[in-house]
């Protein structure tokens, strides 16, 4: 093995001085998720890389738990005394209570401790030799925690229905990939994105392992950034939509009506009879917004903005219509 603790805990993604129970829950998640057998081609060099590493640094881990343990019973909570070999040896303390010896055997640089008619029990060192396969896999892996290739990143153009209703695309995107004599060559590949009600501009899909290849390197992801193509209706304000509406001066003084679509291909009517019109004025209509993702069932408001037109220019005979009508009425 051979490698610093710190990049054990990095690997399992655990703090130093963890118990052996925290080190053993993180090794079943992981392998449960790099199992390679659970990979598609495309990923499965990259889950066997980390297979082997997590599975490598779980027995370090656990040596190490071991070895202190070791150190404990040859120290009996005493500095004791080293001799050569770098082995400890204490005096009297539980050890001895018990009848035990403390021994150092030969094949390792760590002592054990054997009762009378039971076996010796040889602890392994941390840092054991362990096969040239592993040695190579944890070298890919470990390496590749500081060098995975830059992320191939694409923009995923969304309609303003699509992210209302949710829908299915299909993605296709250029990666370079690595042949088995080295060289890079261009390959194109597609996915399938299920776009759901709701999404943002600016939400993210990653495709793990699907990037750019690199000798040396754990293969890139392929991220989708969200856009949304600008409508020719509605405007999205966070979850809410925003309806424009121009009202002529003279509907807005007598009364007017309008009828729309939402998103949805629902049809909606408003009228305004009995009211007068102000320039600003804005309707809200409650639930008609963009779907709320993390709030199953909720949606944000339709708010409706009237703009009153005014003419641009007015005959003398109008002025003074106008006048006589609006006179003593404000």
């Amino acid at each position: 093995m051979g490698n610093p603790p710190e990049l054990y805990h990095k690997i399992l993604n655990l703090p130093k001085d963890t118990s052996p129970q925290e080190i053993r829950a993180a090794y079943r998640n992981l392998v449960k998720k790099w199992h390679p057998d659970k990979h598609p081609p495309s990923s499965k060099p990259e889950a066997e890389a980390r297979f082997k590493a997590i599975s490598e640094a779980y027995e370090a881990l656990l040596d190490q738990q071991e070895n202190r343990a070791v150190f404990g019973l040859c120290n009996d909570g005493r500095a004791g005394e080293r001799v050569a070999g770098g082995a400890f040896v204490g005096g009297s303390g539980l050890g001895a209570g018990v009848g035990a010896r403390m021994e150092r055997t030969r094949s390792d640089d760590f002592c054990t401790r054997s009762a009378p008619g039971t076996p010796a029990r040889e602890f392994k060192k941390v840092y054991s030799s362990g096969n040239s396969g592993g040695r190579r896999a944890f070298a890919e892996f470990s390496s590749s925690i500081m060098r995975k290739a830059p992320p191939l990143e694409r923009k995923l153009e969304c309609t303003l229905e699509e992210l209302c209703r949710g829908c299915k695309k299909e993605v296709k995107f250029t990666r370079d990939v690595v042949t088995k004599n080295g060289s890079i060559v261009k390959k194109e590949v597609s996915q399938t994105v299920m776009v759901k009600p709701g999404w943002k501009k600016g939400k993210q899909v990653v495709f793990e392992g699907m990037g750019d290849e690199r000798p040396g390197c754990l293969p890139a992801d392929a991220i989708f950034t969200v856009s949304e193509k600008k409508h020719p209706t509605f405007k999205r304000v966070g979850n809410d939509l925003v309806l424009k509406a121009e009202v002529p001066l003279v509907s807005a003084l007598t009364g007017w009506s309008f009828t729309f679509r939402l998103l949805s291909g629902k049809k909606v009517s408003l009228a305004f009879q009995d009211e007068i019109i102000c320039p600003g004025h804005e309707k809200v209509i409650r639930g008609e917004g963009m779907p709320i993702p993390e709030q199953k069932g909720a949606r944000g408001d339709l708010r409706v903005k009237l703009e009153v037109v005014f003419p641009k220019e007015l005959t003398e005979e109008q002025r003074d219509g106008l006048a006589e009508i609006l006179k003593g009425s404000c």
